[in-house]
């Protein structure tokens, strides 16, 4: 004969292993997220670097054409004072003017490239306090994981030694039967019984079954398996 007291104290230490192993577990999940995170934003800090590194790069072509076209201007100036005739006077006119506004239009894509790198600069900046901020989470989560770790862990030992005392005090034939399930399923391995149904797949019970729970019998369910008891509340 098994108790149903013994029956449901089993159920509920079973339940607070689960839990406990579940939030153990649940920490290293958490750790990999907020390592996640530091990675998405340091990736986004790169590479905006990379695009501030484009951005100068092709600002710098720029100027760099940019004083020479206004090199090759002034070449055409000096030409001007030793020009032989009218027309190559004019020549020269008309491509200084051309050159000119050529410049004029560079000078204005480089004015606006500076602007381009002042908004990759305030990125770069933004990207970084996020990576700051991410590495500082971290930590925080590390450290909060690997506390709450070693409460965790010893409030499970002591449960599962209070499991072990508990199944002491089964019958020897029935500790076997009640071990294999309990390995197997865990917090599952159990269900109460709700008014005459099976807590734990909704069946309903025969009236054998409940005679023989009345008398603290070991009865399985035969729908899903779980072991049976009767809550003292009932």
């Amino acid at each position: 004969m098994v108790s149903a007291e013994t029956l449901q104290t089993l159920h509920r230490i079973h339940i607070q292993i689960s839990e406990l192993r579940s939030r153990l577990e649940r920490g290293p999940r958490v750790v990999a997220i907020a390592e996640k995170s530091v990675q998405t934003f340091t990736t986004a800090r790169e590479q905006a670097k990379e695009e501030l590194k484009r951005a100068r790069m092709k600002s710098d072509e720029k100027q760099l054409q940019l004083r020479q076209r206004e090199a090759r201007v002034e070449d055409l100036r000096t030409k001007l004072n030793g020009c032989a005739s009218n027309r190559e006077f004019q020549t020269l006119k008309e491509q200084i003017a051309a050159d000119e506004q050529a410049n004029s239009v560079l000078e204005d894509e480089i004015l606006e490239s500076l602007d381009g790198i002042d908004q990759i600069v305030q990125q770069v900046a933004e990207r970084d306090q996020q990576v700051n901020n991410a590495q500082r989470e971290l930590e925080d989560v590390r450290n909060r994981v690997a506390n709450e770790r070693d409460g965790l862990q010893g409030e499970l030992s002591r449960v599962e030694a209070e499991l072990q005392q508990v199944e002491a005090t089964l019958p020897g034939d029935f500790r076997a039967e009640y071990k294999r399930i309990a390995n197997a399923r865990g917090e599952e391995s159990l269900a109460p019984v709700e008014g005459e149904f099976c807590g734990g797949c909704n069946q309903k019970l025969n009236p054998q079954m409940m005679n023989e729970l009345m008398l603290s019998k070991p009865v399985f369910c035969k729908s899903c398996g779980v072991l049976l008891y009767v809550p003292e509340e009932s």
